[in-house]
């Protein structure tokens, strides 16, 4: 009887450390990534007790909300610098694969900090968190902090889009949405970026101001980091920008 022959199949190959899009984790995957959240849960915990201790007269309540706020806003200035450093030195490269347990825990965090300022400052009602104030000489209420309100809007319209980002930030979303859509929505994290700016912003620099109806309190010392963290991720972003269109030019690529 002849021998059947078998056919060996033909492994297909694929650069080294590089995965097909939408294609699941491997299990050594899975353990990696599940170390990627331990390590940036550990982060975020880290911050939130470091910018607790630094502000030791402030109330427990608002030193507390503060505290998570500022977590939240270094795990998206971290999350965001990996690609414009990635692309200005290849050597970051393979630090990429934590902006997702980045983002997914800077949305998080964010979102306790919201629920944290919502019970306890807005209590939530939705014009204090307005900027609406009782004022029981006047017997009604009134608009004390103009920029108040809009700021939280601004700061809630953040949130919302990086909960959308964190909800998406899986293998199984981009397999629905499609490679293309997904990354068009996760470029989107550059306008929460911005939008946090303007709500961190207006708290460090002109809600805490000389006004006529409560006391000023010490500057926070947050106020310089914040400007030049800011700053440098925005030149990051710049710097990455003319790199990638110089390369472009060069490599005579028509507009």
């Amino acid at each position: 009887m002849a021998k059947r022959m078998k056919r060996r199949s033909t492994p297909t190959w694929r650069p080294a450390g590089r995965r097909p899009v939408g294609e699941p984790l491997a299990a050594p995957n899975r353990h990696r990534a599940l170390m990627r959240h331990l390590v940036t849960a550990g982060i975020a915990g880290a911050a939130v007790v470091g910018f607790w201790a630094s502000r030791p007269t402030w109330s427990p309540e608002m030193r507390l909300w503060k505290a998570v706020g500022d977590a939240a806003l270094v795990l998206l200035l971290l999350a965001l610098a990996l690609g414009p450093l990635a692309r200005l030195d290849r050597r970051f490269t393979r630090w990429l694969a934590w902006r997702r347990q980045l983002g997914i825990w800077f949305a998080l965090v964010a979102l306790a900090h919201g629920l944290l300022v919502v019970h306890g400052w807005a209590r939530w009602s939705l014009r204090r968190f307005l900027g609406y104030e009782m004022v029981p000489q006047l017997g009604r209420e009134v608009r004390l902090e103009p920029g108040f309100g809009l700021a939280n809007v601004v700061g809630a319209t953040a949130l919302a889009f990086a909960l959308v980002l964190a909800a998406t930030s899986s293998d199984r979303a981009l397999r629905l949405l499609g490679a293309p859509a997904w990354k068009w929505l996760h470029h989107g994290a550059r306008f929460v970026f911005y939008l946090t700016l303007l709500h961190v912003g207006y708290f460090l620099f002109v809600h805490y101001t000389l006004s006529f109806h409560k006391d000023v309190p010490p500057p926070d010392w947050f106020r310089l980091p914040f400007v030049i963290s800011g700053a440098a991720l925005m030149g990051l972003q710049i710097a990455a920008f003319i790199k990638t269109a110089g390369k472009r030019s060069r490599q005579g690529v028509p507009a």
